[in-house]
């Protein structure tokens, strides 16, 4: 049976990234949700939603490199977005791991990135 999935080229790195993006996606969603009635749960479920389909375009071999490239700012920029809507009550649990998960997340992005260059 054909698969429309493209996984044979990728490596380890590539699955911590889908574990990454897939754990802060759910992140995401989950928080969204709860807030849904606000602009800021909409952006949550809207942030989660496109970890999702940037898994499933990285699982179907679109643009990879370009994948990367975009992942990199978009995932930065939630990271800088926490810190300024939550000063100075940032050290929420939550919050705080999954701003390790992103960074993470961002450090792998780069790496495959460069990989691809």
């Amino acid at each position: 049976m054909t698969t429309p999935f493209e996984t044979e080229s990728l490596t380890p790195l590539h699955w911590i990234g889908i574990v990454l993006a897939s754990i802060t996606g759910v992140v995401h969603l989950y928080f969204g949700v709860l807030a849904i009635d606000t602009a800021q749960g909409v952006s949550f479920v809207l942030a989660g939603v496109a970890f999702f389909v940037a898994i499933f375009l990285l699982l179907v071999d679109v643009r990879r490199r370009l994948l990367y490239l975009v992942g990199i700012p978009f995932t930065g920029i939630q990271v800088v977005l926490y810190f300024v809507f939550n000063w100075p009550d940032v050290l929420s649990p939550g919050g705080i791991g999954d701003k390790i998960v992103q960074i993470s997340l961002i450090a792998i992005l780069v790496v495959l990135y460069r990989r691809e260059s």
